[in-house]
C-alpha cells in the first residue's frame, strides 16, 4: 500500500470495516494444516467510550492515556469443527501508547487470543509499517504480524508457543459495499461470545 501510515491507532483505522478471512492454521503437534474462514466487522471507538474506560480500569491502567480503540464482531468456521460448534462473537480493544509517535505501546482487551480472559498485550510498528503485537499468557505466548498489502487486502501470519503450538496465516479482503456481487458478506454476526477458542479463529484482535 502506497504511503506511510504515522502510528497504531491510525492502522486500525485503516482495518476499520467488514472484511472475508481465508485461514490456514499449522498445528504443529499434529504435523496437520487447517483451513477455516471468517467474516469480521471492526467498528472504531472514541477513546471516550465507557467500554475502552473500563478496560482501562480493569487494567489499572489511567484512561486518559488511551488514544482510541475498536470493537470487533466475527463469525467464521474451521476444518475441524465438530456437529453444532461455532467461532464467533465480539471484542473490544484499547490501545495505550508508550511513546512519543504512538508506534508502540499496550493493547488492552476484554479477552484475549489463547485464552479468553482479559489481557493486555504489546504493540509495536516496524519500519515497514506492520504491526507486531505480542502477548503473554500464563502457560503460553503469542506473536502476531499484520500488514496492508493494498487499502482492501490484509496479511497476518500468527504464532502460539506453549501447550498448543501452531502458525497460521490469513489473507483478509475487505468487503466493498459498492460491489456486493463480487464480494457478498453476510450480515453482522451476533454479538454472543463462544467460550471454545481450541482451533484459533479468535485472534488477538478478534479476527
Amino acid at each position: 500500500m502506497s504511503g506511510s501510515i504515522a502510528d497504531a491507532i491510525s492502522f486500525f483505522r485503516l482495518s476499520c470495516g467488514r472484511w472475508r478471512s481465508q485461514r490456514s492454521s499449522h498445528h504443529l503437534l499434529h504435523r496437520r494444516a487447517e483451513a477455516g474462514g471468517s467474516f469480521i466487522e471492526v467498528v472504531e471507538l472514541q477513546a471516550e467510550d465507557p467500554r475502552l474506560i473500563a478496560i482501562a480500569e480493569l487494567h489499572g491502567r489511567d484512561p486518559a492515556s488511551l488514544v482510541g480503540g475498536c470493537r470487533v464482531r466475527w463469525s467464521g468456521s474451521m476444518a475441524w469443527d465438530k456437529a453444532g460448534e461455532a467461532h464467533e462473537g465480539e471484542s473490544v480493544f484499547g490501545l495505550i501508547p508508550t511513546d512519543e509517535r504512538g508506534r508502540a505501546g499496550l493493547l488492552l482487551r476484554d479477552r484475549g487470543y489463547a485464552e479468553t480472559a482479559p489481557v493486555a498485550g504489546n504493540f509495536a510498528m516496524d519500519e515497514s509499517d506492520s504491526l507486531v503485537l505480542t502477548t503473554d499468557y500464563e502457560t503460553m505466548s503469542s506473536l502476531e504480524r499484520f500488514s496492508f498489502a493494498g487499502p482492501d487486502v490484509r496479511l497476518r501470519t500468527s504464532t502460539v508457543e506453549g501447550l498448543s503450538n501452531t502458525a497460521s496465516f490469513c489473507v483478509e479482503t475487505r468487503c466493498l459495499e459498492l460491489r456486493p456481487e463480487e464480494h457478498p458478506c453476510p450480515p453482522s454476526p451476533p454479538a454472543a461470545a463462544a467460550e471454545a477458542a481450541d482451533h484459533g479463529v479468535l485472534s488477538a484482535l478478534g479476527w
